[in-house]
């Protein structure tokens, strides 16, 4: 833990308690560094003309206050009315709502049949929206009905939704599954549907990304089948291509909106370094410890705080340390909640409702509330490690402050290569551009799952296209299989089954563990769940599982069943498992010098977990994991290191320099892929059977693949030179968990990375 004694303050001195400017001021005595302290000054709003709407919703978006609109929301407005297709992207709280609300509700007012379409990412998202529309509509005297359509909803107003909802908010899933697969159910809104909106457009890259591609092609089609011809309204956060997303998303032209005229109040933003406690091995003092001590300093003060975390682990660990600290100041802990994926709706919802209130003062989340859910205005954002691109992370920095009044955002540095880079090189965070979203609607394994879904929903043309695409080729294969029947030159559904609710959207698999506890064996209660992908890292045999700052070992896992039982138990460490992976390349694609693209089969299992004492985080032990071996066919891009470098150097040298190139890759390429550590995996072999020399693996962590291989093998001079900068920047003498990973310095890895970077950058240059 930090020595800065704020577990030790006085209930006097919290008497007087002190405010966000003084409490920022404490910061500077923290024992590590301040890497950098911009302040980001305030912005005087940008008016446009008021568009030319309906005078009643005009009465009524003045009875609420709002009398002028900013240079954004009029310019989007006019493309909307004049159905041209737009993106705006624009900060948080920069009122990208009216872009879509005002035409929406215009269009019905003017005609009592039009339909609008709303879709978010998340429940609480479409929640948010149902509150913002219904304020404007209670002012105008006309029935606007809007509903959200999501699992929640019950069975007895779904009917109603479908004959008389002017405005459908829903999310992907329930489009896929619960609307598409039952259009003859909603004939009034696909007749007549004017607008889709599709909000928080930069969550949609990736996996997701790349099957909402393939739904928005399902849904134009059976758009077109009822004569009608929507126009798509996106609202996203910073990235670098909005425009190409967007129209990789509906395959047509779409309008870019980037300038921002809302107002923006003054923030403070700081890159937070814990002290190095072990210069030559690069060790510095707990990112998490550090994190939980400024959080409980800040709640302590009454200033109301979320900290963002990447993991579900450390939502938990973070959750446990800064409710102790509160404890310890004899402060209530329950004014801090944890928020993250697993826990079930309705504590979420609670959660929600109760940072709004103000009934608690602070949230320890994983990116769930990173996306625009109306939680209140919050006051302190802290962000334990860097979230993974620059656009997640002012997402979560503008979390704070989203209303009024100035506010902070502290990210706090873990000794990872990749936020070392951005400690020491805070320029790339503070003026760097933001990264591409990458999607591949083509995936062979996504777009054939759609077009099956697609063939249910109406028959399907020989030449009919699907999107962009010429889908005779996954017609004829579905017939094949006597999925399809072909009749003259059209296809029929014919199996007994429906597809839409095999197929996850958000990941390769649809299936997910239900965690249920049975510390009382006569009372076992569902407490959360882990999709499957994860679960061999997370809910393996003896793992400890964290839920609301409550430790639990896993008994028994039923993989057949998907359950997972656990008992609550008491102990100080939570575990951490290793993956064992083998990868053979199948086919090449493209090959460009010692660079490759290809398609390859990755088999993996979990081996080994270790224990990882709290507070400490030192290693206490491990165990054995005996679980099945798991294969996905994937793509990938290579690197081979030259016989003509590598023949004079020996096998130990090799290894070292091997593991530390493929550890600062993990690290490095989601900066320029806009993905999570997890999308990808990195892999290397010594003696790789195929190529007979040196070779390091970048590949999607997805069937298929969904163009991130891709990406790093356009992308590889960056990743190298990222990679070199990276580990010249690290302080450490001979190697480090930061540079090299966890081989350390007793074999000179730092040496030997160094060294076989140098041979790539030689490689590329002899070409």
């Amino acid at each position: 833990m930090l020595n800065f004694n704020w577990r030790c303050i006085s209930l006097e001195a919290l008497m007087h308690k002190k405010d966000l400017t003084e409490f920022l001021k404490t910061l500077q005595i923290l024992p590590g560094e301040i890497a950098a302290y911009e302040k980001i000054p305030a912005q005087e709003a940008k008016f446009g003309p008021w568009p030319k709407i309906d005078p009643r919703l005009s009465e009524s978006l003045k009875k609420l206050g709002i009398e002028k609109l900013y240079t954004h929301q009029t310019k989007a407005i006019d493309l909307a009315m004049a159905n041209k297709h737009l993106v705006v992207v624009t900060p948080t709280a920069s009122g990208k709502t009216l872009c879509y609300n005002i035409p929406v509700i215009h269009s019905i007012l003017q005609d009592q049949s039009s339909r609008s379409l709303y879709i978010f990412p998340t429940k609480a998202l479409s929640q948010d929206q149902l509150a913002e529309i219904n304020a404007i509509t209670e002012g105008i005297d006309v029935s606007i009905a809007t509903y959200t359509y999501d699992g929640d909803t019950p069975p007895n107003e779904r009917s109603r939704i479908r004959a008389a909802g002017h405005v459908v908010i829903t999310n992907p899933d329930m489009l896929h599954t619960a609307i598409l697969p039952h259009h003859t159910k909603w004939i009034k809104l696909f007749e007549n549907l004017k607008y889709v909106v599709i909000d928080e457009l930069h969550t949609y890259k990736g996996i997701f990304g790349s099957h909402l591609a393939n739904v928005i092609r399902r849904l134009k089609r059976i758009c077109a089948f009822y004569g009608s011809h929507p126009t798509f309204i996106f609202c996203s956060a910073t990235i670098s291509n909005p425009g190409q997303l967007a129209e990789g998303l509906i395959e047509e032209p779409v309008e870019l909106i980037a300038e921002n005229g809302a107002p923006r109040a003054e923030k403070h933003v700081m890159i937070y370094n814990p002290p190095l406690i072990n210069k030559g091995l690069g060790i510095r003092a707990s990112s998490i410890s550090a994190t939980a001590d400024i959080a409980t300093q800040a709640i302590a003060n009454g200033i109301s705080t979320i900290v963002f975390t990447r993991s579900r682990i450390n939502v938990e660990l973070l959750l446990t340390y800064i409710r102790e600290g509160l404890k310890k100041l004899r402060i209530d802990e329950n004014l801090v909640s944890g928020y993250r994926g697993g826990y079930l709706p309705k504590e979420r919802r609670k959660i929600e409702r109760n940072l709004k209130s103000g009934k608690i003062l602070g949230v320890v989340s994983t990116n769930a509330l990173e996306l625009g859910i109306d939680i209140g205005s919050l006051s302190l954002a802290i962000i334990h490690g860097y979230p993974g691109s620059i656009s997640s992370a002012w997402q979560q920095i503008g979390r704070a402050g989203r209303r009024f009044g100035h506010s902070a955002a502290i990210v706090v540095a873990s000794s990872g290569p990749l936020d070392q880079f951005i400690a020491t090189k805070p320029s790339y965070f503070f003026g760097g551009s933001p990264e591409l979203a990458r999607i591949n609607p083509n995936n062979l394994y996504i777009y054939v799952n759609h077009v099956k879904c697609s063939a249910f929903e109406l028959p399907f043309s020989e030449d009919e296209p699907f999107g962009s695409t010429k889908p005779k080729e996954a017609l004829e294969y579905l017939a094949q299989y006597d999925i399809l029947h072909k009749a003259g030159s059209r296809y029929f559904w014919q199996s007994d089954s429906f597809p839409a609710q095999d197929i996850s959207l958000r990941s390769a698999t649809n299936d997910n563990y239900t965690i249920i506890d049975i510390t009382e064996k006569h009372k076992p209660k569902v407490i959360g769940e882990v999709d499957r992908p994860s679960a061999p890292m997370l809910i393996h045999p003896e793992a400890i599982y964290f839920h609301d700052g409550k430790s639990y070992q896993v008994t028994e896992l039923d993989t057949k069943g998907l359950r997972c039982y656990v008992k609550g138990v008491s102990v100080d460490y939570y575990t951490d498992a290793d993956l064992a992976t083998r990868l053979q390349v199948l086919d090449i694609f493209k090959e460009d010098g010692h660079w490759g693209l290809g398609e390859v089969l990755l088999s993996f299992r979990p081996t080994v977990y270790k224990k990882i004492k709290l507070m400490t985080h030192e290693n206490v032990g491990y165990g054995q994991i005996y679980m099945d071996e798991e294969e996905m066919h994937t793509t990938a891009c290579w690197f081979k290191l030259g016989k003509e470098f590598t023949d004079s150097l020996n096998e130990s040298f090799l290894s070292s320099g091997l593991l530390g190139v493929s550890h600062l890759m993990r690290v490095v390429a989601p900066l320029f892929l806009m993905c999570d550590r997890g999308d990808i995996r990195v892999h290397h072999m010594v003696r790789d059977p195929f190529f007979e020399t040196p070779s390091i693996y970048i590949a999607d962590n997805v069937p298929g693949g969904v163009g991130l291989a891709d990406g790093a093998f356009a992308l590889k001079k960056k990743l190298i030179d990222a990679a070199s900068e990276a580990i010249y920047n690290c302080p450490c003498e001979n190697g480090c968990p930061a540079c090299t990973g966890a081989l350390g310095a007793t074999m000179n890895a730092k040496y030997a990375t160094i060294a076989l970077l140098d041979i790539l950058n030689t490689q590329e240059g002899l070409r």
